[in-house]
């Protein structure tokens, strides 16, 4: 089993390299995890830069001392991953976002889809997306990351399509007996650079939707023979491109 992982804000570790996790974090590691001098952890910012540290002591209930061992960081992984997700309804896409960090995902983008029966606005808005971010980091803790994926603000399609045409490799997830799509599986994927992905709500993408993006250098894939839910087709699609670029190697 691999350290239990706790986010700080800052990495810098006090004379003999002593440190203390304090505040939530300080208070999950002693009365949660329960942890105890000579344990390892690892405390991260989030962003990819971390430490190795060996538990000293506990003070109160809050507070974990520990030794800092030499600061690291971890770099970007390439070809970095970013998942547009249409906003699904409840809480669909927190479970959403928890299986995409989990699994490897590098960036999500919210999407307000014509076809969306939810729709963020105002404080509404703020508080699904303060939701997502939150899952990020808690599912970024969970599997052990150093590097927590950005989830971004909630796009508009046509910031979609503009984030589309910078790609270096763009697909939209689109299964229509009618409509031509390819395989994700035997799709040619570049090596490094950007790919983005596009996932579409339980309606599926609009036909203006698909245009547009196709404009913008995006074609349509599908995954295989079933339908997946919204909530679920960008984690399985994440786990194929992780595996096919060698990310997974």
């Amino acid at each position: 089993m691999t350290a239990p992982v706790f986010v700080v804000e800052h990495l810098d570790a006090g004379g003999g390299g002593r440190y203390v996790l304090d505040g939530p974090e300080g208070r999950h590691a002693v009365s949660v995890k329960r942890l105890r001098p000579g344990e390892t952890v690892v405390l991260t910012d989030g962003a990819g830069r971390w430490a190795e540290c060996e538990v000293v002591d506990t003070e109160g209930k809050d507070r974990l001392v520990v030794h800092m061992g030499a600061v690291a960081e971890e770099p970007a992984q390439s070809p970095r991953i970013t998942v547009v997700q249409a906003l699904p309804k409840g809480d669909r896409g927190e479970l959403a976002v928890e299986t995409m960090t989990e699994t490897g995902v590098d960036a999500i983008v919210p999407w307000a889809a014509a076809r969306c029966i939810t729709q963020w606005k105002g404080e509404r808005g703020l508080k699904a997306l303060g939701k997502w971010r939150a899952t990020a980091r808690e599912a970024g803790k969970q599997s052990r990351r150093v590097r927590f994926p950005e989830v971004a603000d909630a796009a508009t399609t046509k910031q979609v399509a503009a984030l589309l045409a910078e790609a270096d490799f763009a697909a939209v997830l689109h299964e229509e007996r009618d409509y031509g799509s390819e395989p994700l599986a035997t799709a040619e994927l570049p090596s490094s650079g950007e790919i983005v992905l596009v996932v579409g709500p339980e309606g599926g993408v609009a036909p203006e939707e698909l245009a547009l993006f196709e404009e913008a250098g995006a074609k349509a894939y599908r995954l295989g023979r079933t339908v997946l839910r919204t909530s679920t087709a960008g984690t399985a699609a994440t786990a194929l491109l992780l595996g096919r670029t060698g990310r997974w190697s």
